[in-house]
């Protein structure tokens, strides 16, 4: 039970990291003049942020204790591993994008460590885990339900408060309301498309039983 056990301070690690990296984006954020709390935690990046330090804090718990994962925390695990890596994508490519137009996007070490090290981090720990459950292809569904009612949400708000989290949920930002649907479908289809290689990921070939490690129960 030694590398469960690692994995277990290795989430623990992450969560801190990941604590560390919100309240420092926070800091951050305090020093831009149009700063407002509310809208700091309508960013899908804070809200699967938030989510994700619960759900590793709990998965941490689980392998110190049990030697295998239950499937209930492992979807959740896929869940927010998904969110976070399009978070660090989406971002990625709006920083990217920034770069070659007339202005440019700083990135403080806290958006660094939310949107591009802990999100890599987390697939790091998904990939090599060997005591993950395997996934049954309907997660896809419930994989995709929140980023849907964020959607919904933010475009709902938008025009109430006159602001976006986004430039492109925006039609004023963009050529309109087409562009911005456009947008919307690139991000489910991203989101989509992950979960479904994390899920996959899960429903490999099991390893052969003289070739498990000690610590891992055949199956």
């Amino acid at each position: 039970m030694r590398a469960r056990t690692a994995f277990g301070v290795a989430r623990l690690g992450l969560t801190a990291a990941a604590l560390v990296a919100l309240i420092g984006y926070f800091q951050y954020t305090l020093g831009v003049t149009t700063f407002a709390i509310a809208n700091f935690f309508s960013y899908f990046t804070v809200q699967s942020a938030i989510a994700s330090i619960f759900v590793f804090v709990t998965a941490a718990g689980v392998a110190l204790r049990r030697p295998t994962d239950p499937a209930w925390l492992d979807m959740l695990r896929a869940m927010v591993t998904t969110y976070i890596l399009v978070s660090g994508v989406v971002y990625g490519i709006i920083v990217w994008q920034s770069s070659g137009a007339n202005y440019s996007i700083e990135v403080p070490w806290s958006s660094q460590l939310l949107h591009f090290v802990i999100p890599t981090c987390a697939l790091i720990d998904w990939i090599v885990d060997p005591f993950k459950a395997r996934l049954s292809w309907k997660y896809l569904g419930w994989a995709i339900v929140f980023p849907v009612f964020w959607l919904v949400f933010t475009l709902i708000r938008g025009p109430i408060v006159g602001w976006y989290p986004y430039f492109f949920l925006d039609a004023r930002q963009v050529s309109g309301p087409g562009e911005t649907v456009f947008y919307c479908l690139i991000i489910v289809a991203i989101i989509t498309g992950i979960a479904a290689l994390l899920t996959w990921i899960t429903r490999m070939k099991r390893i052969p039983r003289h070739l498990l490690p000690p610590w891992r129960p055949s199956t």
